[in-house]
C-alpha cells in the first residue's frame, strides 16, 4: 500500500501583504499592552501596593550583597496573567 502525498505550496502576492499585516497589528498591541503596564507599575508604585514586597518574597541582605528573590510575587503574577489569557482565548471563541 502506497502512501502518495502531493502538496503544493500556492502563493499569492496578497498572503506576504496580510501576514505584514497581522504583524503591524501584533507590534501596535504588544506597544500599547507595554505602554499601560507601565502607567500601571507607576501608579502601583505611588499607592503603596505591597507588590513586590509580598509575605513569600526573599530578601538577604549581607554586609557587601544583597539577594531578592520574589517568589510570591511571581506565582501572583504568573496567576492573574494566566487568568487574563484564558479569558481573552475563551472570549475570542
Amino acid at each position: 500500500m502506497d502512501l502518495v502525498c502531493d502538496v503544493r505550496a500556492v502563493k499569492s502576492s496578497d498572503e506576504g501583504h496580510i501576514a505584514m499585516s497581522d504583524l503591524g497589528k501584533l507590534l501596535i498591541f504588544l506597544g500599547g499592552f507595554l505602554v499601560l503596564a507601565g502607567l500601571l507599575t507607576l501608579v502601583l508604585g505611588r499607592t503603596n501596593f505591597p507588590l513586590g514586597r509580598l509575605p513569600g518574597d526573599f530578601v538577604y541582605r549581607g554586609k557587601n550583597t544583597s539577594f531578592y528573590f520574589p517568589l510570591a510575587t511571581s506565582i501572583l503574577l504568573s496567576f492573574v496573567l494566566s487568568l487574563v489569557l484564558y479569558l481573552i482565548n475563551r472570549w475570542k471563541r
